[in-house]
Formats: structure tokens, sequence, C-alpha cells
């Protein structure tokens, strides 16, 4: 693990690019995989190159809403808002005001990645994302930041290719 370490130390945003580039198209992969029930390449190479660099800069997002929101989480303790947390407290706190506030821009600026990738509008189940940051985001990122600073955001590319698996087997099409 040290050299994972010495990898996000040296090269925070650029380590947070290559690991959401890599495990969310990937879980975006397998949710099509597992929705088909079969192997298959559902993007294409172009379009799966383009959804790693949406992706990649999803994750410069994401890197700094992380810094952001345990700074904004702070402030708020430091000036009476909050009461003292405790580290599950705070994890949650953080994960909570940050999905609320952060998470509807990154559905949306998801969605309207894929939407240019596609080259066609797609906002059907929007909805379901938006909840998907009440019932998996939350719990995931409390998670998420009771770990080390330095393995909260491969953590967080983690949890977006297991979001891909879980939605991709609630999409599952009968077996035929």
């Amino acid at each position: 693990m040290e050299w994972y370490v010495s990898i996000v130390k040296a090269h925070p945003i650029t380590s947070a690019m290559a690991q959401f580039a890599v495990l969310g198209t990937l879980g975006e992969v397998l949710s099509k995989w597992l929705g088909a029930r079969r192997i298959f390449s559902p993007f294409g190479p172009r379009a799966t190159l383009l959804r790693m660099l949406g992706w990649a800069a999803l994750a410069v997002c994401i890197k700094y809403a992380f810094t952001g929101f345990l700074g904004f989480v702070d402030g708020l303790v430091s000036h009476g808002l909050l009461p003292e947390l405790s580290a599950a407290g705070r994890a949650f706190a953080v994960s909570l005001s940050m999905n609320l506030q952060f998470g509807p821009f990154l559905v949306l600026a998801h969605r309207l990645l894929d939407n240019a990738i596609d080259g066609r509008p797609n906002w059907a189940n929007l909805d379901k994302g938006l909840l998907s940051l009440l019932w998996f985001w939350v719990p995931a990122h409390t998670v998420t930041f009771l770990l080390p600073p330095d393995f909260r955001i491969g953590l967080a590319a983690l949890w977006s290719l297991a979001l891909g698996v879980i939605l991709g087997f609630y999409a599952r099409k009968p077996a035929a």
C-alpha cells in the first residue's frame, strides 16, 4: 500500500482522474453487462475513451469537493453551528452536506456529459440518480470519510464501480 499512498500524495489530481476513469467506466460497463445478461462492448472504443475522460473530469470536481466539504463542516463546528463531532459524526456530516449540496450538481453534470458523448438527450431516471445520493452515496461516503485522506478518492472510485453493479443488477432483462 505504500506505493499507492506515495502516488496519491505525489499526484493527487492525476491519481484521482486515473482511478475514476478506470473504475467509473468499468462500473458503467458492468452495469450494461448485468442489465443485458451478457458480455459485450456497450459503448465502442471512441465512446469508452470519452466516458473515461468524462469520469476523469468528474474526479477533479470530486477531489476538490472532498477537501472543501471537510473545511465546510469544520467551519460550522468552529463557529458553533454544529456541535463537536465524533469521527463518525464528522464523517456523516461531511457526507450529508456534500451529497445534498454538491451531489445534485454532480449527477446533472454526469448526465450532461453522458448526453454529449451519446449525441442525444437522455433524462430518463434522473430522479433515481438524485435519490441515489441519499440511499447510496450518503452511507458510502460516511464510510469513505472515516478513512485516512489518502484512501478516500480510491474508495469513492470503487463505490462508483459498486453502484454500477447494483444498478446493473436491478436493470436486468428477464432471462431468455
